[in-house]
């Protein structure tokens, strides 16, 4: 299975006066297989090293010296390795805080070792007060779930992808074409893009087999609470991760979380799981430049799940809803309000951390809200996910208006137009909007 993250590493693995690298994500997303498939296909042979499965390697690493640790590992493994032509992958780093700190000795006395770390957990490490960060010695990359244009390519839809990123301003897609797309983003919505649950779809092409898998990985998630959090009861994360999926497309309150325990310990546990890479925030943002982060008020969010198929499973949605309603009733709208900020983050940067920004303003005479914003260039361009015809749009207008952003984006299932500076971007096309949007504005 290919992902978008490869294309990446091979940057980075060719890069003058590259760094070692640390791969972040919530667990089952491929991380492992990405960096070992990288491994296999671009060195002559690959040393991994996963702390969790193996913790005696933990023990090299009793020294920050290079040199010293790869001696431990070569008489541990067997193996000789070359810098050049060995990738050193350790995997689960986070069991092993010293690696990571090693990392920046290996970056100064042996740059020319190519060598990755990767977690599901890292920053809980990361976070800790006691851990001393090599800052400015380590290269970070994110991996997501497979997003709808990865799935497109694993699910032999390799041309429609090409052909996508043919499309311009002022083109027609063909209505045969559309419909085509749109009933492949019905399926990702079904499947998501757990990587585990599209493989089993294609070799098995059983939903239920699928929605079983998906129960698992929620299970699994719900298993790993105890390493999530020492310090606070189980029970806050649980309440937290069992709401979420049914909060998705309103202003988070806590009292809708669990309105008998204290604001403060629910924030603590929601940062918990947006640490692990299950919970993503979106923040309130007053669009008055950038970046966006600076304008954010971080009391005031959002929320969406690692994954839209888990939503779909979580909320226990009829699969029969997603093939006959419009993808932007279902589930009252919140389905595709995670499908969008879930395709917006997967083409945001492999580099970007899990952030993303709405906008609202709430004045006496005129309330308007935006559901996402997105940088392109200098721009902040306004996205709203709605089944509005586009001259309807009134808070895009609004937006456009007092912030001077070039153009608006609307997403739903209408096909790709331009009308009055409003692009009608089909759910299928969210990869290409700031492309579409560089040539709008030249």
């Amino acid at each position: 299975m290919k992902r978008d993250l490869e294309a990446d590493l091979r940057e980075w693995k060719n890069q003058e006066g590259r760094m070692p690298l640390l791969l972040r994500g919530a667990r089952q997303v491929g991380k492992s297989f990405t960096v070992e498939k990288f491994g296999r296909e671009e060195f002559n042979q690959c040393v991994i090293l996963n702390f969790e499965q193996h913790p005696e390697y933990k023990r090299c690493f009793q020294t920050l010296e290079p040199q010293k640790i790869i001696d431990l590992i070569e008489l541990l493994t067997g193996v000789t390795i070359q810098a050049g032509s060995t990738l050193l992958f350790l995997d689960e780093i986070q069991e092993c805080p010293e690696a990571i700190m090693a990392l920046r000795y290996f970056k100064e006395q042996m740059p020319a070792l190519h060598i990755i770390g990767a977690g599901s957990l890292l920053e809980f490490v990361l976070n800790n007060d006691n851990f001393k960060m090599p800052v400015g010695r380590i290269q970070f990359m994110y991996l997501r779930p497979l997003s709808f244009g990865e799935y497109l390519e694993a699910s032999g839809n390799a041309k429609l992808r090409n052909y996508l990123n043919t499309v311009h301003v002022g083109d027609t897609i063909e209505q045969v074409v559309h419909e085509r797309l749109l009933s492949l983003v019905r399926e990702y919505y079904i499947l998501g893009g757990m990587p585990a649950v599209i493989s089993k779809y294609l070799t098995s092409k059983s939903l239920a087999q699928c929605q079983n898998l998906q129960a698992d990985i929620l299970l699994g998630f719900r298993k790993d609470f105890g390493k999530y959090a020492r310090r606070m009861p189980h029970t806050h994360l649980e309440t937290i991760f069992t709401k979420a999926p049914g909060l998705i497309g309103g202003w988070l309150k806590y009292t809708a979380l669990d309105p008998d325990t204290a604001h403060a310990t629910l924030k603590n546990a929601l940062k918990k799981l947006c640490d692990a890479g299950l919970i993503i925030l979106v923040y309130a943002t007053s669009g008055a430049g950038l970046p966006m982060i600076s304008h954010s008020n971080e009391k005031k969010f959002k929320i969406l799940f690692l994954d839209v198929g888990l939503v779909k499973q979580a909320c226990n949605l009829d699969l029969e809803l997603l093939f006959k309603q419009d993808l932007l009733l279902v589930n009252k709208g919140a389905l595709a309000e995670q499908f969008v900020g879930q395709e917006l983050l997967a083409y945001m940067g492999k580099r970007e951390s899990n952030t993303l920004f709405a906008w609202t303003r709430e004045e006496k005479s005129s309330t308007a809200e935006v559901d996402y914003l997105i940088a392109v260039d200098s721009s902040i361009i306004p996205i709203e996910v709605k089944a509005k015809a586009a001259g309807s749009l009134r808070s895009l207008r609004i937006f456009q208006s007092e912030k001077k952003s070039p153009v608006g984006v609307r997403i739903s299932e209408v096909p790709f137009s331009l009308h009055d500076d409003i692009l009608s971007i089909p759910f299928y096309m969210i990869e290409q909007i700031p492309r579409i949007i560089r040539e709008f504005v030249r």
